[in-house]
């Protein structure tokens, strides 16, 4: 159950941030950036399992938070670090960008 609401929570952030990309820039920013995440996802899950293997056995917690949702939520922590950096808005300051 946890791991279908992250993977159902994935899907809504990519379709976001492909809408936001492509009305904002153009539609070839938007389905690289979706790209982005399904890559950033697939990978990150890859090395989350990994950690996880390490640190629990498969049954996990109990029934609904086994090893696969566990390594998810190790995942979403770490996109939602990176994701706030690289998708940050840039800070305006009299009508110029700052960084």
């Amino acid at each position: 159950m946890i791991a279908a609401i992250i993977f159902f929570l994935h899907l809504i952030f990519a379709l976001v941030i492909f809408t936001r990309k492509w009305q904002n820039e153009n539609l070839k920013s938007g389905f690289l950036n979706f790209a982005l995440i399904g890559l950033l996802f697939t990978v990150g899950w890859s090395i989350s399992n990994i950690v996880a293997k390490a640190l629990m056995n498969e049954k996990g917690f109990g029934l609904y938070f086994d090893r696969d949702a566990f390594s998810l939520t190790l995942l979403i922590i770490g996109e939602a670090f990176f994701y706030r950096i690289y998708y940050r808005e840039p800070a305006t300051e009299g009508g110029k960008e700052t960084q």
